[in-house]
């Protein structure tokens, strides 16, 4: 296939014919790994959920801070393996102006705390509650800290912008969406 396949998390991406071959001759030890394609093109075969998760999209953005909900994304993106939008939120945040040191030491928040705000801190501790829920519940000690750096509306908002991110990652990481080829402000459906 030599046109791009819809992914579904609002870009379109290059299939594996087109790769990563202009990284790959650049590579400093030799030729990258192939690109691995799309299991599936999800925004065209389900577009009414596509439009869906669109709009839900938009709608947990609305009310949260714009660097807030973008560390958010990455930290969710980064426990759910979620190549894609890792490639995608990690882009957008560093177009945003948001520094190289803070998104390379998210996945260490607990060790680089100086890196953020005591509100990001709450927001990240709340992320990783409702993203893994392993033990099948968010602490009480966790919602608390966050609802002591958000008044109820914004905790509400800030949940859902978790909420938004995971769904995302799952439907993502499901169909294989291949990163590498976002570019910010490109398409976004």
């Amino acid at each position: 296939m030599t046109t791009a396949a819809t992914t579904g998390a609002g870009t379109a991406a290059p299939t594996a014919a087109t790769g990563a071959q202009g990284a790959a001759q650049s590579a400093p030890h030799g030729a990258l790994a192939p690109e691995h394609p799309p299991r599936l093109a999800f925004a065209e075969l389900h577009p009414e959920f596509y439009k869906a998760m669109t709009r839900l999209e938009i709608a947990a953005a609305k009310h949260v801070d714009p660097t807030l909900y973008e560390l958010v994304k990455i930290r969710a993106s980064q426990i759910n393996n979620c190549a894609f939008c890792l490639d995608m939120h990690t882009k957008d945040a560093l177009a945003a102006g948001e520094s190289v040191q803070r998104i390379v030491q998210l996945a260490a928040w607990r060790e680089s705390r100086h890196f953020y705000t005591e509100r990001e801190l709450a927001a990240l501790a709340l992320t990783e509650a409702v993203t893994v829920l392993t033990d099948g519940f968010v602490p009480d000690e966790v919602y608390a800290e966050a609802a002591r750096h958000f008044d109820e509306t914004s905790l509400a908002h800030v949940i859902g912008a978790i909420i938004a991110i995971n769904s995302w990652n799952r439907i993502a990481v499901t169909c294989r969406f291949t990163p590498g080829h976002y570019t910010p402000g490109g398409s976004r459906r």
